[in-house]
């Protein structure tokens, strides 16, 4: 009865877009998957044209572009934040964290940078910040 009084996560399928090569990118999946998430690797090689179809702009961009429940995730995005914005539902396209900082879920390099997972509405609006990671 205990069980019934704390919902239990329901992750929907993933559809990750890579480059065939990219490791941090399979490393990002594998977080995914190790949070719950059912996840549809995809290496698409050229991701140009699915950024550009999915409002993803060169300032929001990263290595890997993910479609989960009609929201975009751009990057090396924690899956507790894709959660948090699954279990919300805000009116945005969807979250990214730009570029690749090093500690981010599929970069753990050994160095940690601060950094931010942003939010946006559209491409004409500036991002906002959803979550930040400082150390």
């Amino acid at each position: 009865m205990l069980a019934a009084a704390f919902p239990v996560f329901a992750a929907p399928t993933v559809d990750v877009h890579s480059d065939p090569n990219c490791g941090c990118c399979g490393a990002w999946v594998e977080h995914l998957e190790a949070q719950g998430f059912e996840v549809n690797h995809h290496r698409d090689g050229d991701l140009r044209e699915i950024k550009i179809a999915n409002g993803v702009t060169p300032e929001l961009a990263s290595c890997h572009t993910a479609l989960v429940d009609g929201y975009v995730i751009e990057g090396h995005v924690p899956a507790s934040d894709i959660k948090r914005l699954l279990e919300e539902q805000p009116d945005v396209v969807g979250l990214s964290v730009p570029g690749m900082p090093h500690g981010t879920p599929g970069m753990e390099t050994g160095r940690v940078d601060d950094y931010a997972v942003l939010s946006w509405r559209d491409e004409n609006q500036t991002p906002e910040i959803f979550r930040e990671y400082t150390q």
